[in-house]
């Protein structure tokens, strides 16, 4: 079956990684910004983080017949400095213009503090700034649903599309708050600390199967570069038709994916 990973951080896998997924049918992968597994110590390491995800990363993608596409930001976790992350935010739009850049991702909070907040909304500005679509990374487990709130005030506040924006890492407690204040809504099927493929499936059932999209957000962690495509099959296991299977991981990313400007069909 033929997919989409919208959220997966190949930069951390290796090429055996693309080769699977390739043969399980991603036609399209996109890479948001994220933690290097630690802190860095200058804005040129950012610089260089950018040019490997706008020019080396697209070309061994290539390699296996996948697309390859990124979000740009300095995540939540290194955004507590806010001097630092300013300087880093100052790097961002010389690659803006990238052919492979969607937009401004994945930007949010990790432990929903002032500073994380400051840098959250300037992130926004950029965006907006750029008329670029935003993707946003939702603290972990009972962070959550505060960060979630405090995710939707600052957007709303900010005047900002909902529909031109997925709250990634969406769960039980949060997905209704997401779907209901318009926004998309992202399920990571991550093995440990976020969603199972049969709760995944629940969602689907409890929420319904507009404005979402599933990914694996596979990285340096506990994961599996094939979560997507598993939980296709077990759809199939649960007598889900065969489109529906495919409009929940093919057709809602590439919906949403056609919102911005560099995205090619």
């Amino acid at each position: 079956m033929k997919y989409i990973e919208p959220h997966g951080h190949m930069v951390s896998r290796t090429t055996d990684d693309y080769q699977r997924i390739a043969m399980a049918g991603c036609e399209i992968l996109c890479e948001p910004a994220f933690w290097a597994g630690y802190d860095r110590s200058s804005p040129q390491g950012f610089y260089d983080y950018y040019r490997q995800l706008t020019d080396y990363e697209p070309k061994r993608a290539a390699k296996f017949g996948i697309k390859h596409y990124t979000w740009l930001c300095i995540n939540p976790k290194e955004s507590e400095d806010a001097g630092f992350a300013r300087e880093v935010l100052q790097i961002i739009p010389e690659f803006l213009d990238k052919p492979n850049v969607l937009g401004i991702g994945e930007i949010g909070l990790n432990k929903n503090t002032k500073n994380e907040l400051a840098i959250f909304e300037e992130h926004v500005a950029l965006a907006k700034e750029h008329d670029l679509p935003i993707l946003i990374h939702t603290p972990h487990l009972e962070d959550k649903l505060k960060g979630t709130r405090l995710i939707i005030d600052s957007l709303k506040n900010a005047n900002v599309d909902p529909s031109r924006v997925v709250i990634d890492h969406a769960e039980e407690h949060t997905m209704p708050t997401v779907l209901d204040n318009g926004f998309w809504a992202g399920m990571t099927l991550y093995p440990e600390s976020k969603c199972s493929l049969a709760r995944a499936i629940d969602m689907l059932e409890l929420y319904g199967m507009e404005q979402v999209w599933m990914n694996s957000a596979c990285d340096w962690g506990i994961s599996d570069p094939l979560a997507i495509v598993k939980c296709g099959l077990e759809m199939k296991r649960r007598m889900y038709d065969e489109d529906i299977v495919q409009k929940v991981i093919y057709d809602n990313p590439k919906k949403f994916l056609s919102k911005c400007p560099n995205f090619l069909q």
